[in-house]
């Protein structure tokens, strides 16, 4: 499986291999020789999303999640920043597509903030994490907040309530750490 590294390595992109005939497509999407890879997960999860649509800027505290994302329909434009403090690319983020077409799997390690906006009319997304979810865990900051400087491909998305009203990320670090 190779990695595809950026500017922040402990994140990384995985091209995973694709069989394609005139019927269709298959792929492995968690062959149990990755289990040596990644940490143990314990949950997946699902969602599907319209275009436009930003989830976004998740992470827990306590309890953070390693993530591996993939999508199976459509394609969306995926973040993580860095919000290890002491850590050299603190506040730093790195942007990937996962589309359809490239079926490539990103790995967020715990300790980063994860949102991702759809490109495509719909998408279908796909994570795995290493920590069940905890509401009074559940934390978020504001998908354009200045410091972290996220160029998002689209001027108006479409938000939740929750994370329409999120504080930036050095208040949401002070107040859930």
């Amino acid at each position: 499986m190779p990695v595809i590294k950026h500017n922040i390595p402990e994140v990384q992109q995985y091209s995973l291999r694709k069989f394609s005939d005139h019927r269709g497509c298959f792929m492995e999407s968690f062959p149990a020789s990755w289990q040596e890879i990644f940490p143990p997960f314990v949950q997946d999860n699902f969602a599907v999303s319209q275009k436009d649509v930003l989830r976004g800027m998740h992470f827990q505290s306590p309890n953070p999640q390693a993530k591996l994302i993939w999508v199976s329909y459509g394609a969306i434009f995926d973040v993580a920043v860095d919000l290890r403090k002491g850590s050299s690319t603190f506040l730093e983020y790195v942007a990937f597509q996962l589309d359809d077409e490239d079926h490539n799997m990103l790995f967020i390690p715990e300790g980063f903030a994860h949102g991702y906006l759809v490109l495509s009319e719909k998408a279908h997304v796909h994570y795995k994490v290493s920590a069940p979810y905890q509401l009074e865990a559940s934390c978020s900051f504001m998908y354009n907040d200045p410091d972290v400087g996220i160029k998002w491909p689209v001027d108006h998305p479409i938000l939740s309530e929750k994370d329409a009203k999120a504080p930036t990320a050095q208040e949401a670090l002070r107040l859930f750490s």
